[in-house]
């Protein structure tokens, strides 16, 4: 049970932590490219390789199962998911898996995009307009 609370609790954390880097980075640069977006990510995915190489059981602080989680899934996942793909792509180059990580982190991009584009067409043709 305390995992799911990590979870719930650090998603809320991190969700509102995107929101105002989001709105940050909009009054800071506009809205013309999604800078807030892309340095959401870069942080996140530096926050998951950092924290999870430290507090892993032999690393230089050792952290409790429910801190990881609390971190690594509830914050750096409600910040962003973009975070997670990146350490599994690690985790399959660091194995030596060059074309599996190849593949998952080309099929990843390409698939989320398609499935975006596919979900906005849907809605789109079924009397459901999206508003900005």
């Amino acid at each position: 049970m305390m995992l799911w609370l990590a979870v719930a609790m650090g998603s809320a954390l991190g969700g509102l932590a995107r929101f105002g880097v989001g709105m940050l980075a909009v009054r800071a640069l506009g809205g013309s490219f999604p800078w807030g977006t892309l340095f959401i990510n870069v942080l996140g995915s530096f926050v998951i390789g950092f924290f999870g190489a430290l507090t892993q059981p032999h690393g230089a602080m050792p952290a409790s199962m429910v801190v990881r989680v609390f971190v690594m899934v509830g914050i750096c996942g409600g910040f962003t998911t973009f975070s997670a793909f990146s350490l599994q792509t690690m985790e399959l180059l660091q194995a030596g898996e060059i074309l599996p990580a190849s593949l998952y982190a080309v099929g990843s991009v390409a698939l989320c995009v398609a499935g975006t584009f596919l979900g906005y067409f849907l809605a789109t043709r079924l009397g459901m307009p999206l508003r900005s």
